[in-house]
């Protein structure tokens, strides 16, 4: 087949002209935004479920058992449970969307384009770890109200401790009904830290996630800041850089986006800080963040959606403590 040129043809629709109507792909840039703001996902068993059909996924949950003495010219001892399992449906479904019309391609300045990205990137990964977060009322690493620890907490008011002792029930009708939250102090993070030692908690990979508040309060508390202490010197030291590293093995991150709890009197002064080992909590991606552009020639605009499927859940509750502190 011969192509024949037209040289002096005029009227083309060239790539230039048609530039407003070209959908542009901003999928590797939301990613990456949408990565460098994730905070919950790095620290929880995370399960890959990308380009696989189901919507529910089992994992087992063994039972550990104890060895047996072998006696002389006695048969072994068959250890026969029945383990268990648990089972998470995969049902968080988020999209952020935005309708950018052409007279605003054309006149905006560059920086639009960075906005909308950072922003559908922020928007998707605060998503995500505020579902992480509200994992976390299930944590009841120290077994209240009669329930052991490997049951999960069905509330805050079930689960959660106070951070000035790390073993009392955090209780929102207590002080007048304005409750007990309480700042975290170096026993009561202990007492969390024992809460999973006595459950036979892997000490690697625990971290505590608390507010900007607690921050600034343990800041001020000598034990964590001395260099006898931290083993930091220069501007490594925690006095100098403003943050706090880790204390007793733990990774201390901080967050803003931890869940508000309410006291009876229906105020939202306290926060749910978390101590907790990775295998507590299980973060399920089984559509990462995609990027899809449409011309809609009816609004004269570029149809622009970012979106993502994901689940969580708790595995182990006996792995992590929601602990109740305050915020002022």
């Amino acid at each position: 087949m011969t192509t024949v040129a037209y040289p002096g043809a005029t009227g083309q629709v060239g790539v230039t002209d048609a530039a407003n109507f070209i959908p542009e792909l901003w999928s590797d840039e939301i990613v990456a935004t949408y990565k460098s703001n994730l905070v919950m996902p790095q620290l929880v068993v995370t399960l890959n479920h990308v380009g696989k059909k189901g919507d529910t996924i089992h994992i087992p949950t063994p039972t550990r058992d104890a060895a047996s003495a072998k006696a002389e010219n006695t048969v072994i001892n068959i250890i026969a449970n029945t383990e268990g399992v648990k089972n998470f449906t995969i049902s968080e479904h988020w999209e952020y969307s935005r309708l950018i019309e052409d007279i605003v391609k054309v006149q905006a300045i560059d920086s639009l384009r960075p906005f909308y990205t950072d922003d559908a990137g922020y928007a998707l990964a605060t998503r995500v770890d505020t579902e992480l977060h509200q994992e976390g009322v299930k944590l009841n690493a120290y077994g209240h109200q009669g329930a052991g620890a490997t049951v999960e907490a069905s509330a805050y008011t079930q689960g959660a401790v106070i951070g000035s002792d790390g073993a009392t029930n955090w209780d929102p009708g207590a002080n007048s009904n304005a409750g007990n939250a309480a700042a975290l102090t170096d026993a009561g993070i202990r007492r969390v830290v024992q809460s999973l030692d006595d459950n036979d908690v892997p000490s690697a990979r625990r971290h505590l996630v608390i507010p900007p508040v607690e921050k600034r309060k343990l800041l001020g508390n000598s034990r964590f800041t001395e260099q006898a202490f931290t083993g930091e010197t220069g501007g490594g030291n925690s006095i100098r850089n403003g943050l706090v590293g880790d204390v007793y093995g733990v990774d201390i991150y901080v967050s803003n986006n931890l869940e508000n709890v309410t006291a009876t009197d229906n105020s939202t002064d306290q926060i749910a800080a978390m101590l907790f080992q990775r295998e507590c909590i299980v973060f399920i991606e089984q559509l990462r963040p995609r990027v899809q552009t449409q011309y809609k020639q009816e609004y004269l605009a570029d149809l622009f959606t970012a979106d993502l499927i994901f689940d969580a859940g708790v595995l182990r509750p006996e792995a992590g403590q929601v602990i109740v502190v305050d915020d002022v």
